[in-house]
């Protein structure tokens, strides 16, 4: 089986897979994002998956998305990219020129500069907050005892259009106790929107309400350099 034929194929078992969990969990009617997590993957890679009509792509790094994504952007205008990875504070202007929603606000100072490069622009991105559920110091998130106050603050005070939360569970924990934690803090802040499950979980996360999982591995294979 050829590249485009394998990527192809990786698709129609993922998304297969997606509405099983939908009906194993009753939400028939649900509208859940796959977001193809393209992070190392070249772009004759990412032309396979755009070739059977994919257009919801998830990237780690704004300078990687940059060079791939700027060029495929001019020729399919119906792309949305996900900034999925850390943001660093001086690299929010090339986010904003790059990306079409922000996943991972987790700070005050970066809301602060988006909210300032959004009024500069006119054109506001929708944004997730990053909860670190499992309060690892190793991985980016508000913690989930300031996630309240957080939210609140983005919303109110930097006016940041704040669509809903985002997750990734300790790897070494029972994913569900995460994604049940996240779908709490967001009922509770009127937000609806959950980006939450990734290969390994992304069935348990829509049992739970994701409305949005990002996948890699399982379409695309393991990641590699390039």
């Amino acid at each position: 089986m050829n590249l485009e034929s394998n990527v192809a194929n990786n698709f129609r078992i993922v998304q297969e897979k997606i509405e099983l969990a939908k009906v194993s969990a009753g939400r028939l009617d649900a509208n859940i994002v796959l977001t193809a997590v393209t992070k190392t993957k070249t772009v004759e890679i990412i032309r396979c998956a755009l070739k059977v009509g994919h257009r919801v792509f998830g990237e780690n790094r704004v300078h990687e998305a940059m060079e791939k994504w700027l060029p495929l952007k001019e020729q399919f205008v119906d792309i949305k990219l996900h900034l999925i990875g850390p943001l660093q504070t001086n690299k929010v202007k090339q986010a904003v020129r790059t990306f079409d929603i922000i996943e991972t606000v987790d700070r005050p100072k970066l809301a602060r500069e988006l909210a300032k490069i959004f009024n500069a622009t006119g054109l506001p991105l929708d944004c997730f907050i990053q909860i670190n559920t499992g309060d690892e110091k190793q991985k980016s998130g508000v913690s989930p005892k300031d996630a309240d106050i957080f939210i609140k603050r983005c919303i109110n005070e930097f006016q940041l259009p704040i669509v809903g939360l985002m997750c990734i569970p300790p790897i070494q924990d029972e994913p569900s106790l995460h994604f049940a934690l996240l779908a709490k803090i967001a009922e509770r802040n009127g937000l609806t929107q959950l980006s939450m499950g990734m290969s390994t979980d992304y069935k348990v996360a829509i049992a739970f309400g994701a409305t949005e999982v990002r996948i890699g591995k399982n379409l695309f294979g393991a990641r590699s350099s390039f």
